[in-house]
C-alpha cells in the first residue's frame, strides 16, 4: 500500500513538474521566435521574404544583404552614434537619478512633498505635446544635430527619479546613514561608498530600462538628428528603404544587427537584477 502511495505521489510531483516546464518552454518559445525570425528574415533574399508559407530556416543571401546594408548607408558610424547616445544617457541617467531619489528618500527640507509631487505629475504628460517647445530650444541652445538633445533632458527624467526614491527608501537603513556621518563620511562618500552600493538592484533596472529606450528612440533622433551619417540606427534604418528601393533584407540584417546590443545589455543585467532582489528578499 505504501508503495502504491509512493508511486502515486511520484506520478504527481513529476506531472505537474512536466506541465510547469511545458508552460515555461511556450512562453520562451512565444517570446524567442521573433528574435530568431528577425535572424532568419536577414538571410533571405526580398522574393523570399515574403513567400507563403513563410521560410523558417535560414537562406543563403545574408553576404548580399550584408553588403547593400554598408553600401547605402554608413551603418557602422550610426552603429557608434546609437552605443555612445545610449550609453552616455544611461550613465548621466543613473547618477543624477540616484542622487535625486536620494535626496528624496533620506532629506527633509521645505517643500519636499509639493516638489515630489510636481514631479510625478510630470509623468501624466504625453511626450508628443512638448515636441514643437522642446526642437526650438534645442536650436535656441546650439544643440541642433547634435548628440546633446538626446541626452541631456532626460538624466533626470521623473520616472527614474521615483524609481530610485521609492528603491532607496527601502533598501538603505537611516542607522547606516547616521553611522556613516558620525564616522566622518562627507555626503558624496555616503552616496558613492553606500547609496550606490546598496541601490544596485534599482540602479541596474533604471540602467536596463534608459539604455533601452535611448537605443530605440526613434523620434528624437529624426527631429534632431538630420545628418545621416550623424544619427542613430533606427533613423537609418528607416532611410535605406527609400535609398535602395527595396532591401528588405538589408533591412532586417540591420535590425538584427541592432538587437545584438539589446539582448546583452539585457541577459547582462536580468541575471544580476534577480539576484540581487533575491539576495534582499533572503535577508528581510
Amino acid at each position: 500500500m505504501n508503495k502504491v502511495l509512493r508511486r502515486q505521489k511520484l506520478t504527481k510531483k513529476y506531472s505537474s513538474r512536466f506541465l510547469i516546464y511545458l508552460i515555461l518552454f511556450l512562453f520562451v518559445f512565444i517570446f524567442a521566435f521573433p528574435f530568431y525570425y528577425v535572424f532568419v528574415l536577414s538571410s533571405l533574399d526580398d522574393s523570399e521574404i515574403f513567400t507563403s508559407p513563410p521560410r523558417l530556416f535560414f537562406g543563403t543571401h545574408i553576404l548580399e544583404n550584408w553588403r547593400i546594408l554598408f553600401e547605402q548607408i554608413n551603418f557602422g558610424r550610426n552603429f557608434l552614434n546609437s552605443v555612445g547616445i545610449a550609453t552616455l544617457s544611461t550613465l548621466f541617467t543613473i547618477f543624477f537619478c540616484t542622487l535625486g531619489g536620494y535626496a528624496f528618500a533620506k532629506y527633509s527640507f521645505k517643500g519636499k512633498k509639493i516638489l515630489f509631487t510636481f514631479v510625478l505629475t510630470t509623468l501624466a504628460i504625453p511626450p508628443f505635446l512638448n515636441i514643437i517647445p522642446f526642437f526650438r530650444m534645442m536650436v535656441a541652445f546650439g544643440w541642433y544635430n547634435t548628440w546633446l538633445p538626446l541626452i541631456v533632458p532626460g538624466v533626470a527624467n521623473a520616472f527614474g527619479i521615483f524609481l530610485m526614491t521609492q528603491f532607496i527608501g527601502r533598501a538603505v537603513p537611516d542607522e547606516m546613514l547616521e553611522a556613516a556621518r558620525i564616522d566622518g563620511f562627507g555626503e558624496l562618500g555616503i552616496l558613492f561608498r553606500i547609496v550606490f552600493p546598496l541601490a544596485a538592484p534599482g540602479i541596474s533596472v533604471l540602467g536596463t530600462i534608459t539604455f533601452i529606450g535611448s537605443w530605440n528612440n526613434f523620434l528624437g533622433a529624426l527631429i534632431l538628428l538630420p545628418k545621416i551619417e550623424r544619427t542613430t540606427i533606427p533613423v537609418a534604418l528607416s532611410s535605406l528603404r527609400s535609398q535602395s528601393g527595396g532591401g528588405f533584407g538589408a533591412i532586417y540584417i540591420g535590425t538584427a544587427l541592432a538587437l545584438l546590443p539589446l539582448i546583452i545589455v539585457f541577459l547582462s543585467f536580468s541575471k544580476k537584477i534577480i539576484n540581487d532582489f533575491a539576495r534582499g528578499s533572503i535577508k528581510g
